[in-house]
């Protein structure tokens, strides 16, 4: 069997825009509809500690995944899967660590996503090999949920989504969802990006121990309509281990040193984002209020719009003249913000005039005394005015 890896392409035309605009136009029903088809349970991240995680070998049994000259993606993603997974057992016996396969077995997507939000969990970690019909393209690379902004985000989703080729009755399954048609992925743009942020820190993490500790080549962070991570109601990455297509790559990755590296990078970056993200929900007991104190929260509510690991000037033409626009450090990420609300609904509302600014990612974030807080310690602070 031939792998379909870098194999597919797509155009974009009259009829792919024109749908585009019907779909912005029914936005809202459709949303609706899709929750109603698509959502397996909301979960996920509820707490202020992270206890949980899903490891997902990608492919396996009759699915190969890409073929390099000696390998099998489904072979060398599973063992760096069991690795990884080893890892986080070993030194961080708080997490749960829970495999949608350890063996050679074929598993549908929506039975890797079913895994993950029936055990509740908090991260779901994805790992896959790529291939390209060149033997140059080589390292590694990281995906998040979002609406791909180039062809080649978009040609790695569809092949990675082909996997239904191998499911029976995989038409009733996704609801008429074709992996090789672009107008099938337009449902892609009416993502909501619940998980976005708390998803992208992950996998920058992931790039920089690439980088900095195993000295891959960073492809960087991106995003993608992936359907695995679609499904999850949590949020999610995909690693793109490196390139079979490129022999030395491939060499590197088949043998065990090379597997032992990339899974124990993957764990450095789980228990970085692990420990910062139990740092900074960490649950502080509040004061009891006097008698006569005010009973204002001080929330702020804002629209993060963008992220960068490096610092951009604030009046850059990326942000498209937008106003009020800040930026605060968190965990080594530059984070864009515009905006400044008192009250949910009226950041909610400049939310959606930022969407049609062209930030489709964007989502509201809370302060409390210029510090970032979640949402579930917001809650906490009204509930107590």
């Amino acid at each position: 069997m031939q792998t379909i890896k870098g194999t597919i392409h797509c155009k974009y035309n009259s009829k792919f825009i024109e749908s585009v605009k019907m779909m912005k136009l029914y936005g809202k029903l459709f949303v609706f509809i899709l929750l109603l088809m698509w959502s397996s349970g909301v979960s996920a991240q509820k707490g202020s500690r992270i206890t949980t995680v899903v490891i997902d070998a990608g492919h396996g049994g009759k699915d190969p995944g890409a073929l390099g000259k000696h390998s099998r993606e489904k072979d060398i993603a599973l063992a760096v899967a069991l690795k990884t997974g080893h890892y986080i057992e070993k030194y961080l016996p708080d997490v749960k660590v829970i495999y949608t396969r350890k063996d050679d077995r074929f598993v549908e997507l929506y039975k890797r996503a079913e895994i993950a939000n029936k055990n509740n969990a908090d991260f779901f970690i994805s790992i896959h090999c790529n291939s390209n019909p060149s033997p140059k393209p080589y390292g590694a690379e990281t995906y998040v949920m979002g609406l791909h902004k180039s062809n080649a985000n978009l040609n790695v989703a569809m092949t990675e989504n082909a996997a239904i080729m191998f499911e029976d009755d995989a038409g009733k399954t996704y609801n008429g969802f074709d992996a090789k048609s672009a107008e099938s992925y337009i449902r892609f743009s009416l993502f909501q990006g619940e998980y976005l942020d708390q998803s992208q820190q992950l996998a920058y993490d992931i790039q920089r121990q690439f980088h900095d500790r195993v000295g891959r080549n960073d492809r960087g962070v991106h995003q993608a309509g992936f359907l695995v991570l679609w499904r999850t109601a949590m949020p999610g990455v995909l690693v793109e281990l490196g390139y079979l297509s490129n022999p030395t790559e491939e060499k590197f990755l088949m043998s065990e040193q090379g597997q032992v590296f990339m899974a124990s990078a993957i764990y450095r970056a789980f228990k970085e984002y692990k420990l910062n993200y139990e740092k900074e929900n960490k649950v502080v007991a509040m004061p009891e209020k006097k008698a006569g104190s005010s009973s204002k929260t001080n929330l702020i509510y804002k629209v993060q719009f963008y992220t960068s690991r490096r610092n951009i000037s604030l009046s850059a033409r990326r942000f498209k003249g937008l106003n009020e626009v800040k930026v605060y450090r968190q965990n080594g990420l530059y984070k864009y913000t515009t905006g400044n609300y008192s009250t949910l609904d009226r950041a909610n509302q400049y939310l959606e005039k930022i969407k049609q600014a062209g930030f489709n990612d964007a989502f509201v974030v809370i302060f409390k005394d210029g510090k970032r807080i979640s949402l579930e310690e917001a809650k906490r602070i009204k509930n107590r005015h």
